[in-house]
């Protein structure tokens, strides 16, 4: 099983992080790392993350930071997705 992280998932860490950074390099880098260290878990527990508002979808809370990861498993491809990236206090996108 490998982790992938989607462009859309990618942009939401880039953003967040330079948004951070900007203020405090060396909080966007613990930032990073913990996003990082716990995206990485799922590859031992990769149902840890509760299920998610969109059918189909989980949610890991990134403990420590205010994100949420959003991803879902790909058996057959045995890839996990990450999907997006979000801080928690944002406006979820729609889930029509």
């Amino acid at each position: 099983m490998i982790i992938r992280w989607l462009p859309s998932a990618i942009h939401d860490r880039d953003v967040q992080l330079d948004y951070i950074g900007e203020r405090n390099p060396g909080a966007a880098i613990d930032q990073g790392d913990r996003i990082e260290h716990q995206v990485g878990q799922l590859l031992d527990h990769p149902e840890m993350g509760r299920y998610g508002r969109i059918e189909e979808t989980r949610e890991l809370v990134i403990g420590g930071t205010p994100f949420v990861v959003v991803y879902r498993l790909r058996p057959r491809l045995k890839r996990i997705e990450i999907i997006r990236l979000l801080h928690g206090a944002q406006q979820w996108p729609k889930t029509d």
